[in-house]
């Protein structure tokens, strides 16, 4: 019997609105990025496409900003913009919001300046250098449209 308990808590997490529009709401932008990269006809190998699509971070829309936005608009909806939840998570989502846009963006920066003085010193000093990675954060543009990406994946699992 607990077995069937288990598999009915598991079940009904899956199914849950709450689940399902932020996961989707990062599936979706992830795949936006994804099809922007490939349309940039960059050389990649499978593996590196496939680590795209899953994990990378900054670039056009931000997955960050989708999933929050996902996650408090539901919130919002199911609990009321009243609730305790609602407020816990707009404040977190605001947090995400202004790391993704701020810290994480001046955190690119600089590590495309980094990057830049290594390969300058590895050249002149015959020292190697291993570059950082440098699409860490996002542009507000960037941040907006995940923002309304969240916005009405959320809505629709809420209203369709």
């Amino acid at each position: 019997m607990k077995l069937a308990e288990n598999y009915s808590v598991l079940v009904s997490f899956f199914q849950n609105p709450l689940f399902l529009s932020a996961l989707t709401s990062f599936l979706f932008a992830q795949f936006i990025k994804f099809v922007i990269i490939i349309t940039k006809r960059i050389k990649n190998s499978r593996s590196e496409l496939l680590k795209v699509f899953i994990w990378r971070t900054g670039g056009m829309p931000s997955s960050h900003a989708a999933t929050v936005t996902a996650l408090t608009v539901t919130v919002g909806i199911r609990e009321g913009i009243n609730s305790n939840l609602f407020i816990v998570s707009l404040f977190i989502s605001l947090i995400v919001l202004r790391d993704a846009l701020g810290v994480r963006h001046s955190s690119g920066v600089q590590a495309r300046t980094m990057n830049m003085l290594g390969r300058v010193l590895s050249e002149r000093f015959q020292i190697e250098y291993h570059p950082v990675k440098e699409i860490l954060g996002h542009r507000p543009l960037e941040v907006v449209v995940g923002c309304f990406i969240g916005f009405f994946i959320a809505a629709a699992y809420a209203y369709l």
